[in-house]
């Protein structure tokens, strides 16, 4: 048993018994022209005898799992618990003969660093940065034993223990390995990061300095001087005041002490020196393949690395057929869906979409680079979404500023980028024909795909993409869907042209026919009317939310109830019409609703508690009303304007266009998403029996599966474990990572501003989607199955897709920070009439649960009122 290793006998194969920390001292130690600080490793083999003294640890361990994640004192007191037992245990002679042995190579009582290196520490799927100890100028053997013995029981700190459970570690797989390091007492020391903290550009490194000891930066007291290198020149400097420093105490351990006034305002590293450690930045960077982040220091006679870690928070960057510079565009981010998706969803996505697309980061990515690089696309391209989307379109202006992507001449300058189609008059006859296509193609593949097995199911689903594809990309529906949006748009300008009313076309789009997705709120509503007599059932439903009854089979217990048939009826003619829609319902891999009927339960419960029988109906026949005293006051106010009659008579087209083709648009993504349900049912029955012939854990393990691999699993009956098992592991990471807007091939992430100079102060900036003002409660909602809403309420959430509109009956506004003119909250919130403004940067960060607040759905604006 090998208790310790030199850093000269370590490489990156042996993280399980050095950890990630060692492990990457060990390869820092073999790059040609990188100083690295002698020193020795304490293997995991030590620890793990040293816990085997204790028999009593091992079910202490076990008890890690069991307090709520949120229950910080009973966390805590096990915590304390292990860590004292760690902290009574002898550590074994022979270990500790090993480690006086190599300790003594270093030198007769030379100071070290001993820092801890958990074996899920500093990987590139997690840095668990800071959350294990590190002790600073300890001497003697002794006291390198007591140290080692403080590293071995940080391994159950409440912070790492917590930060374990997030990331869904096991507490017993992971061991720790301690590093003892020569220590070096520098002039000045520091961090740096090959890639940029703030926009994640991995061209740009920069670097944090100060003087002394870094644990000054690391630990926060004392500002540091920050310089950013790209392409070997510094293209900006931040010199700070540094009032304070850490260096060595005498009797060991650190001491603070002020830096002489004289040097306060001096630039800790010259330009010289800045230069040569961004080179040794991307020395390091070269050999771990990866962008790192480094702590470095620096003595009389030359840079030293005390150790690099892979930077785990960067968004990745897809993957490319070339090196020319690209931009992507989130899909996620004009689907309302910019949650991580496994690699199943992911593929059946591309499948449907003939956008060219990439994968990073568990989303998917629009490639525009050809685009931006055609000036008339360009404009376009810039021009629609600073209309639709403005945070991306100023997103998409940065980047043409900057001249990213090269620009190619068009053949044609001045030549019409496409045939318009020609506009199409209201006709509900169309938009029939359309659904009735759609419908008929739907059940046309319910009634076959039960006939397919094997490798034969998943040609036969390969081949429907082809089917849906054709109705989803139908020139009719596209250009009903155009006419729609185009009418809208008409309205919006000449109405504010003509009337000088910024959102006329607000009101005119209440309650119009046919949109699928708005009839799932009086939808709702009209289940809590059947529901609402019935005491026993509502008691039964607050049970099922507060989780006190387990499992989706609730529906069985809940037509025992009196009351309970009728209640189960309707619940089930809802899910007969709107099971197939979730969070998320782009991700063939998300529960529906109908295999979790109980996520549809907190928001029937909202509407049981806020609202009246027939609500559903009068807020339909409201809004019907609503919109038609809209019109005859719009063309009213239009008829007395010069040539009146002809612009009444133009506006009362658009209005008919509006009202007849607008509710159409959500129709084809419920088509969609209505076969992807199927596809899904047809998939995991494959999977089960997988599953039963031993090929597969859990049914669920296709997911993890991109379309074509799953097509090779099924064919050979056999699957690779280890690509399973490092898939759940990315989708975990990629789940912790916020996808941006717009990225480009360097990795930055670019974000876009309002560039507005018209708001009150401390007013957020937003995109006006729907007309009005409201003031009212904010309820910042994460999740819709925690939902707790009651009239009146303003919503304030990331983003919402068709799965939360059974909540906009009961809220008063709406504020996401994710959206534009024509997503789902924008369509719901004008077709309920309900002031939003989306496209706010962090607003659930910086709209506090609770808080009052002002919605301008007009101006775009929300401003956050001041406490009674």
């Amino acid at each position: 048993m090998t208790y310790v290793l030199d850093f000269a006998e370590i490489d990156r194969s042996l993280t399980t018994r050095v950890g990630g920390k060692g492990a990457n001292l060990g390869e820092l130690s073999r790059i040609e022209g990188v100083r690295v600080p002698g020193g020795f490793c304490v293997t995991t083999e030590a620890f793990r005898r040293v816990l085997a003294q204790a028999p009593s640890l091992a079910d202490r361990i076990d008890e890690l799992d069991s307090p709520a994640p949120d229950d910080l004192a009973a966390i805590a007191a096990i915590s304390a618990g292990i860590r004292c037992v760690i902290a009574e245990s002898t550590v074994p002679d022979d270990i500790a003969s090993a480690i006086a042995n190599a300790y003594a190579r270093l030198g007769s009582n030379t100071a070290c660093a001993v820092r801890s290196s958990a074996t899920a520490e500093d990987l590139p799927g997690a840095s668990f940065a800071g959350q294990q100890d590190s002790y600073l100028n300890v001497t003697g053997v002794q006291a390198i034993l007591t140290h080692i013995s403080r590293c071995w029981s940080s391994l159950f700190t409440d912070r790492a223990i917590i930060y374990r459970r997030r990331d869904g570690f096991d507490h017993k797989a992971i061991d720790m390995a301690v590093v003892v390091q020569r220590m070096v007492f520098p002039q000045a020391a520091g961090v740096l990061v090959t890639a940029d903290p703030l926009t994640s550009n991995r061209k740009v490194v920069s670097v944090d300095a100060g003087f002394g000891l870094g644990e000054s930066l690391v630990s926060g007291i004392v500002n540091a001087d920050v310089y950013r290198v790209r392409g070997g020149v510094i293209t900006d400097k931040s010199v700070a005041t540094k009032k304070l420093a850490v260096e060595a105490d005498p009797a060991g351990g650190t001491r603070v002490r002020d830096i002489e006034s004289e040097r306060r305002h001096r630039q800790v590293l010259a330009d010289a020196q800045i230069l040569r450690l961004a080179e040794l930045g991307r020395t390091v960077e070269a050999h771990f393949g990866s962008p790192q982040d480094i702590e470095w220091c620096l003595d009389d006679t030359d840079f030293h690395v005390l150790q690099a870690r892979p930077i785990t928070t960067l968004f990745p960057i897809p993957e490319a057929p070339d090196a020319a510079n690209r931009v992507y565009i989130s899909v996620g981010h004009q689907q309302m869906m910019t949650d991580a998706m496994k690699p199943l969803g992911l593929s059946v996505w591309q499948l449907t979409s003939p956008a060219p697309m990439r994968h990073a980061g568990g989303r998917l990515f629009v490639d525009v680079t050809a685009r931006l690089s055609s000036p008339a696309a360009r404009a376009a391209l810039v021009t629609g979404f600073t209309s639709s989307e403005p945070l991306l379109g100023d997103a998409l202006r940065t980047i043409v500023e900057r001249e990213f992507i090269a620009t190619v001449p068009d053949e044609n300058p001045g030549a019409p980028t496409g045939q318009a189609a020609a506009p199409i008059d209201a006709d509900p006859e169309l938009v029939a024909e359309l659904i009735a296509d759609n419908e008929a193609s739907v059940a046309g593949l319910e009634r076959t795909i039960g006939d397919e097995s094997g490798t034969a199911l998943v040609d036969f689903i390969a081949s429907d993409i082809g089917e849906l594809r054709r109705v989803l990309f139908n020139s009719r529906s596209s250009q009903v869907i155009r006419a729609g949006m185009e009418a809208a748009a008409w309205l919006r300008e000449h109405m504010r042209m003509w009337l000088g009313d910024k959102n006329a076309a607000d009101a005119l789009a209440r309650a119009v026919s046919g949109n699928v997705t708005a009839e799932m709120g009086p939808a709702l509503l009209d289940v809590a009317d059947v529901i609402r007599p019935h005491a026993d059932v509502v008691a039964y439903l607050r049970r099922v939310q507060d989780s006190e009854v387990e499992g989706d089979d609730f529906l069985d217990e809940l037509a025992q109830l009196p009351g309970g048939g009728d209640a189960r009826a309707a619940f089930e003619g809802f899910l007969a019409r709107y099971g197939m829609r979730c969070v998320g319902e782009i991700d063939i891999t998300r529960p529906r609703w109908s295999e979790r009927p109980t996520a549809v339960v907190p928001p029937l419960l909202a509407d049981i508690d806020n609202f009246t029988h027939g609500a559903g109906r009068r807020q339909f026949a409201d809004g019907l009303r609503a919109a038609e005293q809209a019109a005859t006051d719009v063309l009213e106010r239009v008829r007395a304007l010069p040539d009146g009659e002809r612009k009444a008579a133009e506006t009362r087209a658009m209005i008919d266009r509006v009202r007849t083709f607008a509710g159409y648009r959500e129709y084809p993504k419920y088509g969609m998403v209505s076969r992807y349900f199927i596809y899904k049912k047809a998939l995991l029955g494959e999977a089960g029996r997988l599953v039963r012939d031993g090929v597969l854990d859990d049914p669920e393990d296709i997911f993890y599966l991109r379309f074509d691999e799953l097509r090779e699993v099924v064919r050979t009956r056999s699957v690779d474990a280890g690509l399973l098992r490092e898939r759940k592991a990315d989708f975990r990471r990629y789940q912790a990572l916020t996808a941006p807007r717009v990225l480009t091939s360097d990795g930055e992430a670019i974000i876009g501003s309002y560039r507005r100079a018209d708001l009150p102060a401390g007013a957020l900036p937003g995109m006006p989607v729907s007309a009005g003002t409201v003031e009212g409660r904010a309820r910042v909602v994460s999740d819709i199955a925690h939902a707790d809403l009651t009239a009146g309420d303003i919503l304030v959430t990331a983003c919402t897709d068709p799965s939360w509109t059974p909540l906009f009956v009961a809220i008063a506004g709406l504020v996401t920070e994710v959206g534009g003119l024509m997503t789902h909250g924008a369509v719901i919130a004008r077709e309920y009439g309900l002031p939003a403004v989306v496209a706010v940067e962090n607003a659930t960060r910086r709209i506090r649960d609770g808080q009052r607040i002002r919605v301008h759905g007009t101006d775009g604006y929300v401003e956050i009122l001041p406490a009674p």
